[in-house]
């Protein structure tokens, strides 16, 4: 495996530098072929790299050059392959290069087709040294060159005041996140000279750290994986970014960039478990955050909006899973999330296509027939999102659940019912609104030039549906849990510090099963009275007769224009007086007084250049009897 392992992220990187630099003079329309043949080498590696890892027992370590050697700070460039790194990498590659096949029709025609798929590249390199990386500091470079590509691709519609302003916004606040994430890795270091996963592992073990040194380093990481996974209060930057390509939101901010939180969570495991306080908090912030997106969702119009809340509620079941210590759940979760999230973003993106870019759901309706292939695949994704049987939303969602119950945490599971609920009430809304109903509200060109998508896009689509069916039945429950048992010895040690052992199925498994299912089809059953059965006057009637509530809800309760009011209101006000008390007043005025007093001095001295040589001899002659009087009086005093 160490033969070829470092291929996986080398290749992305190799298509994104050639892409970059030669892309702009290929044949026009042909910069996708570099980047979608590189990533499907990835993908058949990790595939390789996923069959040699079953049943090893420690992890496979590359360390490829010394990266950094300063004193004793040394850190090697290295990777490493173990179970969770190779499902992460399959999701990353698999999940990757669909988008990118699917890009190749979505972005035809784009005057920056090129750069597009220069950019999907790099992204696709940074997230594979996230995942694959062996020590903490490598894992932040990829978590830091993620955000980058986050920036690129977010705001790659430039010309556009809004989507500049999204890459801006996403920048930032996972600045905030990052901020902590890198004092964490730092602490990581002074506490335990290391930053190899396995040094630093084996330290925690042995009660190197302090339980406040381990809770203090656990809560820092956890607010980095809080900005880049979209958690409360961090979670504003994402329903933002969608103003980014339809793939990018596919492929950042629903199947790769957001888990990331989730996995290096999961990855820390070790840390967590030995800080249970930080894990009541992560838990605690997981649910909170899956509850109030969910209620966020049911009041936005834009298609694009809606799956964007449902994707900041699903990293929030994710978290409380690991806030339980279901590690497995969680990237089981993770992974059918991959599926059916991006094919319903991508799904969305089809709508969008046929609509000539049309978003807003308002004016969709009666698509079904128009776009089957995207309905049917559409259905599939929002089958698995709301949690129905069999589809792979099922399966992991009631293992989350199912945890938390186990686990005495009983508010949880009744948050974590609540928000399933809301969550399929929202996702059929969308469904209902957009291919069922009336026909569509648009102007009457953009209907007629609805039609299916090509086959560069569909079959991406019909590719996800499979996966979001039938891929629910690896991680069923008990000793069927095929992806658990795989994680097995990742998760050994966590486990048995929480004092975890396997499950086996029991009559409350079944009957939590039946409770989470009959939740979501209650919440699809309301979603279709209220969207089809009395679409004519129910809508309306709710909207006003909760008026102030809706307003609320639809304003994503007013976050954003509260951090507007205080913490960036404040940053700019700050930034101005600095500029005006400081900047111009001390160091342009320092600046400035040395050149008034140049500027002074030469005029004071400017008369005395005559150009007259008569005076220049007279002060020649004045100056050396000053002199020769100084040195007469000093001889013979």
């Amino acid at each position: 495996m160490e033969s070829y392992i470092w291929l996986i992220p080398v290749l992305p990187l190799a298509a994104f530098i050639l892409t970059i630099i030669f892309g702009r003079w290929w044949i026009k329309e042909q910069a996708h072929w570099l980047p979608i043949l590189a990533m499907a080498a990835s993908f058949g590696l990790s595939i390789a790299a996923f069959v040699q890892i079953r049943g090893a027992e420690e992890p496979v370590i590359l360390n490829l050059f010394k990266w950094f050697s300063v004193g004793s700070f040394q850190v090697p460039f290295g990777l490493q392959v173990d179970q969770l790194t190779s499902i992460m990498l399959l999701v990353v590659t698999g999940v990757g290069l669909l988008i990118f096949i699917y890009s190749k029709g979505y972005m035809h025609g784009d005057p920056g087709y090129y750069r597009f798929f220069a950019y999907l590249s790099l992204f696709a390199f940074s997230m594979l040294m996230l995942v694959m990386a062996n020590n903490y500091l490598l894992l932040y470079f990829g978590w830091e060159a993620v955000g980058l590509c986050s920036y690129y691709l977010i705001g790659f519609f430039y010309h556009k005041p809004e989507a500049a302003a999204a890459g801006k916004k996403a920048f930032i606040v996972n600045r905030v996140g990052d901020f902590g994430f890198g004092l964490g890795v730092m602490l990581i270091f002074v506490t335990f000279g290391t930053l190899d996963y396995t040094g630093v592992f084996e330290a925690v073990g042995q009660g190197q750290a302090s339980n406040g040194i381990l809770l203090a380093i656990a809560l820092l990481l956890f607010m980095g994986a809080m900005g880049k996974s979209a958690q409360f209060p961090l979670h504003v930057w994402l329903p933002d970014a969608m103003e980014g390509p339809t793939p990018v939101s596919a492929l950042i901010h629903a199947a790769t960039m957001v888990t990331a939180g989730v996995y290096m969570v999961a990855r820390s495991s070790v840390i967590f478990a030995h800080a249970p306080t930080a894990m009541w908090v992560v838990g605690g912030i997981g649910a909170f955050t899956a509850l109030f997106a969910s209620f966020i969702g049911i009041a936005q119009k834009d298609i694009k909006k809606v799956l964007a809340y449902s994707t900041v509620s699903q990293l929030g079941y994710m978290f409380m899973a690991l806030g339980v210590g279901a590690w497995s759940a969680a990237i089981f979760h993770l992974m059918a999330h991959a599926f059916f999230k991006a094919l319903l973003f991508l799904g969305a993106g089809s709508v969008i296509h046929s609509m000539s870019g049309e978003q807003d759901m308002g004016r969709m309706g009666a698509l079904a027939r128009r776009i089957p292939a995207t309905w049917i695949t559409f259905m599939a994704g929002g089958l698995a999102l709301s949690g129905i049987f069999p589809f792979a939303g099922f399966w992991s969602k009631d293992e989350i659940l199912g945890a938390t119950f186990k686990e005495g945490v009983y508010i949880m599971w009744g948050v974590g019912i609540l928000a399933a609920f809301i969550t399929a009430f929202y996702t059929f809304r969308m469904i209902f609104v957009t291919f069922w109903g009336k026909e569509t509200r648009s102007d009457e060109a953009t209907v007629k030039h609805i039609h299916e998508s090509p086959k560069a896009m569909t079959v991406p689509l019909i590719i996800l549906a499979i996966a979001s069916t039938l891929g629910g039945f690896l991680g069923m429950p008990g000793q069927l849990n095929v992806l658990g048992k795989f994680l097995e010895p990742v998760f050994a040690v966590a486990d048995e510090v929480l004092g975890r052992e396997a499950e086996r199925i029991v009559t409350m498994d079944v009957v939590l099963m039946a409770i989470s299912v009959g939740v979501a089809l209650l919440g699809i059953t309301m979603a279709w009275y209220v969207y089809v059965r009395r679409a004519a006057d129910l809508p309306e009637k709710l909207g006003a007769r909760f008026g102030i509530a809706y307003k609320i809800v639809y304003n994503k309760f007013y976050i954003d224009e509260f951090y507007a009011a205080t913490f960036v209101r404040a940053a700019v006000d700050g930034s101005r007086w600095v500029w005006k008390h400081f900047d111009e007043l001390i160091i342009d005025g320092a600046v400035n007084g040395m050149g008034w007093l140049w500027q002074r001095g030469g005029t004071a001295v400017r008369p005395i250049q005559t150009g007259r040589v008569q005076n220049y001899m007279l002060g020649i002659f004045a100056g050396l009897f000053v002199v020769m009087t100084v040195i007469v009086v000093v001889m013979f005093a």
